[in-house]
């Protein structure tokens, strides 16, 4: 009889090295490094936001069309009311303006060929205007003026305008690229509604008299589906008539939304907030995975922020357990990346440094002085520095792979202290200095043998994290001054500027990566939970996005600051808030698809 191998083949693939990524959700032997291992996909659950850069003029009752990444904005108040934005996926850059300044138009389109349809001057307009990536053309009018009104479609040749004031009004019109015809109308009347989708499958939401129903358009007419969880009105959409979303708005009088919700084609499912709440924006997106929000009313007034839907099931790395530290710590430093890593010092007093192979933890030569609470630098684990923290709150240590070597002091004394850059090239910012609790803003640059006063950050504080591959670009991110912050501040060798602040305020964090690609990793929660919390930040140079979280909520711990948001390693912390000494060990993957090994 056939042995059961002779019948199916072998029941784990053999393969000289790592598999490529498209295949995955496997199990496979690799005979180069004669390991067990599989490959598993990392997705994000429920979507995100990430804080983008705002537009040029502040303004509400705007409108938008495109998608997440090439985007127009147009319209809206405070005057002037004809300008209009362009989005590249990382800016705003002001174009052509319309020729018909309004606000509460509707709009449909991509950013190179849109239409630009009603909306209010000093009444209702008709007017209607045809971009074609360069400048504006008026083009035949709607049949009905009216303003606040949503539309659908897919360029200027062919689109939906519906509902509308005044009124409410339920008439639609169907646009075949020279001009409007009355199709059939809306099942429910209403105005300040939000929709998406082409001219044959759209999709239309919320609105006043305040309503959370959605309505189908199959190319003749529409259709009651489920309604949305939350009724609002004012509020912004996009997507498809199966993929949408539905972001911000209001109940007038009572409450403006960050709420966001996603619709699968039958029924519509909360997901995560906006990072402000906001009402009267504009939105562009291609379905539920991928939307932007931008301008509008957030209190006290019109906005240019900007928001990026990154949707679930998009690639945003995952965190994975490996191996334990032999010594557990809080407050800790750390170097070097994900497969070559040095952890030193913690608090109160520790001086064990261990050495990290990629897989696993040897402890070596302890700091001269044990100590936490300071400033960690070093992207190459061989060549690592560590500087402040109590009871020596100005000793620097110098580390040369095998090593602890004492070096010139800092001028100002700190702990609760950050630093980024090398051991011949490092910079160590804010903190708190003792006795008491006064926060610094103090910031120092190291030249391979003294430190230099330079300028201070723009905002004092404590407990914060730091990155950055040298003294002359790097970032300090979050912490706390008289309350917790998610100020991020960005230098670049001689002055620091406020950048884009975390989604989640907190201090007692990690930072690792670049200026251009890092990681914020945990901290303590504000709201007093013992554990902190596990949350993740990526930083993709201009904005944040919350990503994976750790897989044991825990604050305080340290990181290979020389990673990235494609590669990091994370160990110890506080997981009780009660001065716990963890031992963990996570590495993370912003890859697609993480390799792990199989062990016993």
């Amino acid at each position: 009889m056939a042995d059961y191998k002779d019948i199916v083949g072998t029941a784990v693939r053999n393969n000289a090295g790592n598999l490529s990524d498209d295949q995955k959700d496997q199990i496979f032997y690799d005979s180069t490094n004669v390991d067990f291992k599989y490959r598993i996909a990392n997705v994000t659950s429920a979507g995100a936001w990430r804080t983008g850069n705002s537009l040029n003029t502040a303004r509400e009752n705007t409108q938008g069309t495109g998608i997440s990444t090439a985007a127009l904005c147009f319209g809206g108040v405070p005057t002037p009311r004809a300008v209009v934005e362009q989005w590249d996926g990382t800016s705003w850059t002001e174009v052509n303006d319309l020729n018909t300044g309004r606000y509460n138009a509707t709009g449909f389109g991509t950013y190179t060929s849109a239409l630009a349809a009603g909306g209010t001057d000093t009444a209702a307009v008709a007017n209607a205007e045809s971009w074609n990536g360069t400048s504006w053309t008026e083009v035949n009018d709607l049949n009905t003026a009216r303003g606040a009104a949503a539309a659908a479609g897919a360029d200027n040749t062919s689109g939906l305008v519906f509902g509308g004031s005044p009124g409410p009004q339920d008439l639609t019109e169907s646009w075949n690229g020279s001009s409007f015809s009355e199709v059939n109308d809306l099942s429910t009347a209403r105005s300040t509604l939000a929709g998406d989708g082409i001219i044959t499958a759209a999709l239309a939401f919320g609105g006043s008299p305040l309503t959370g129903k959605t309505e189908q358009w199959d190319g003749s007419s529409w259709t009651e589906v489920n309604d949305l969880n939350t009724s609002r009105q004012y509020l912004a959409g996009c997507g498809t008539s199966t993929s949408s979303l539905a972001f911000g708005g209001e109940t007038p009088g009572t409450a403006v939304f960050d709420i966001t919700e996603s619709w699968d084609g039958t029924s519509w499912t909360e997901v995560a907030d906006m990072s402000i709440a906001k009402n009267l924006f504009g939105g562009a997106g291609s379905s539920n995975l991928s939307g932007l929000a931008f301008g509008g009313n957030a209190a006290p007034g019109a906005t240019g922020s900007t928001e990026e839907w990154i949707g679930a099931g998009a690639n945003i790395g995952a965190w994975s357990t490996s191996t334990d530290m032999n010594t557990g710590k809080r407050i800790t430093g750390g170097s070097g990346i994900s497969t070559a890593a040095l952890n030193f010092g913690g608090f109160p007093g520790q001086a064990n440094t261990e050495s990290w192979n990629g897989s696993a933890w040897t402890e070596v030569n302890d700091l001269n002085t044990g100590r936490g609470q300071g400033a960690s630098m070093g992207v190459v684990y061989t060549a690592s520095l560590f500087a402040g923290g109590p009871p020596s709150s100005a000793l620097a240590e110098s580390w040369n792979g095998s090593s602890w070597t004492e070096v010139n002091d800092l001028n100002n004394g700190r702990q609760q202290t950050a630093g980024a850059g090398t051991n011949t090239a490092g910079i160590v910012m804010a903190g708190r200095s003792p006795p008491g609790a006064t926060v610094r803003a103090f910031v120092e640059l190291w030249n391979g043998s003294s430190w230099t006063e330079t300028t201070d950050v723009n905002t004092a504080r404590r407990s914060v994290a730091g990155t950055g591959y040298t003294n002359t670009a790097s970032l300090l991110i979050g912490g706390y001054s008289t309350t917790t912050v998610g100020i991020t501040e960005l230098w670049n060798g001689s002055s620091w500027t406020e950048v884009n602040d975390l989604n989640t305020v907190g201090y007692g964090f990690t930072g690792v990566g670049s200026t251009g690609s890092a990681l914020a990793i945990t901290r303590t929660n504000p709201s007093g939970d013992s554990e902190g919390e596990p949350l993740t930040e990526d930083w993709n140079g201009n904005n944040w996005t919350e990503v994976g979280d750790v897989n044991t909520a825990r604050q305080s711990g340290g990181g290979s600051i020389g990673g990235s948001t494609t590669s990091a390693l994370y160990f110890g912390g506080d997981n009780t808030g009660g001065g716990a000494q963890s031992v963990l060990t996570e590495e993370w993957s912003g890859s697609s698809i993480t390799t792990k090994v199989l062990t016993d």
